[in-house]
């Protein structure tokens, strides 16, 4: 039985962290690298560059369930994760998360920032 990878898609406030704790795996999030810092938009390439190495480092230990929970709002972002995963032989499953409940976002992301993420977010049906 392969081991899964699951990425886990959607805006702000959607609930991508409650279901990505809901699966029971090991759980890496880009949000991660601000635990121990102040949030500085110039240092986000570097939170989502090591949210990809701890994922990489778990499923190069063969960790039954990988999740990553980030915004991914393009297929571009998803890409490097679909890379790592088939030189690792896990099975990917992308979700998309709804925010359908009207939550906000607890990371204070500003109007104009959520309504360029919900513009540029791509959807694959096939």
């Amino acid at each position: 039985m392969k081991n899964d990878l699951y990425l886990i898609r959607g805006l702000p406030g959607s609930g991508k962290s409650t279901l990505a704790n809901a699966l029971n795996g090991l759980v890496f999030e880009a949000d991660d690298y601000w635990i121990e810092r102040d949030f500085d938009p110039s240092l986000l390439g570097e939170a989502h560059y090591q949210c990809k190495k701890r994922a990489q480092y778990a499923m190069s230990y063969n960790a039954k369930t990988v999740v990553v929970s980030n915004t991914f709002t393009t297929e571009k972002e998803l890409e490097p994760y679909f890379t790592i995963a088939a030189l690792a032989g896990y099975r990917v499953t992308v979700l998309i998360v709804e925010n359908r409940h009207g939550n906000a976002s607890v990371h204070d992301v500003p109007e104009v920032t959520m309504l360029k993420m919900e513009k540029r977010f791509s959807v694959r049906l096939r």
